[in-house]
């Protein structure tokens, strides 16, 4: 791993052609979600990237910040923005401050899990919860464990196969920490990326929320605000700080 992490230039070239993150309609709902918890207020993002979410949310005139980790990944956010650059901390979500209160910080498209451990993802609820003005919101996307669909003793799970890529996660349920293997059929021949990652459940995200003075507000299934329910493959949850 180098200074920018696991995403560094190679990644950075080619991560916004992820057609499926990065389809209108799913950027679109989950930006209007956005704005209306951010009512008006500042927002800071989290792991911020290429800034998929962070550039049309300040479109629509949210003061948008960013914590990133990447360089390489914020060289392609500059490369897309328009108007005044948006303030951007270099770090670790975990620990990185941001100058000034925020009433939103949020952290979407399973980002949560690129922090491989417990205390690491508590920390980042603390830091979240630091930013935050009295009465802000803090909300997380996250997939919901799929160890539903693993039959016993089994530790690999193919999550998509299609034209261009092929992606299995390698789960281990006895430290909750699983590596997300990546492999993309374009160019050159197949190349082959592995990220670790860990876990979480809701209810111990609920728990990390607690623990950092917020309490759960909504979980719904997804950015259109769905229930959630019990067969539900992912979450949009929003905590508030007391």
């Amino acid at each position: 791993m180098h200074d920018d992490g696991h995403f560094g230039a190679e990644i950075a070239a080619v991560y916004d052609d992820d057609i499926h993150a990065f389809d209108p309609s799913r950027v679109n709902a989950t930006v209007d979600c956005l704005e209306a918890l951010a009512g008006g207020q500042r927002a800071l993002e989290f792991a911020i990237g290429t800034g998929r979410i962070a550039l049309p949310l300040k479109a629509r005139g949210i003061d948008v910040c960013g914590i990133e980790l990447s360089r390489a990944m914020i060289e392609k956010l500059r490369e897309k923005e328009r108007g005044a650059p948006m303030e951007i901390e270099v770090g670790d979500m975990a620990t990185t401050r941001m100058p000034g209160a925020f009433g939103l910080v949020y952290l979407v498209f399973n980002t949560i899990n690129n922090l491989t451990t417990q205390a690491a993802q508590i920390a980042c609820f603390a830091n979240a919860a630091a930013h935050l003005e009295p009465g802000g919101r803090f909300v997380v996307e996250v997939q919901v464990p799929p160890l539903q669909r693993l039959p016993r003793g089994e530790t690999l799970l193919a999550f998509d196969r299609s034209e261009g890529h092929w992606g299995i996660d390698e789960i281990d349920v006895v430290t909750q920490r699983f590596t997300s293997h990546h492999v993309m059929f374009e160019g050159g021949g197949p190349q082959k990326t592995s990220l670790p990652m860990r876990y979480v459940w809701p209810s111990e995200l609920d728990l990390m929320a607690q623990m950092a003075g917020m309490t759960r507000e909504h979980r719904w299934a997804d950015w259109d605000q769905t229930p959630f329910t019990a067969t539900s493959d992912k979450h949009v949850s929003v905590w508030r700080k007391a």
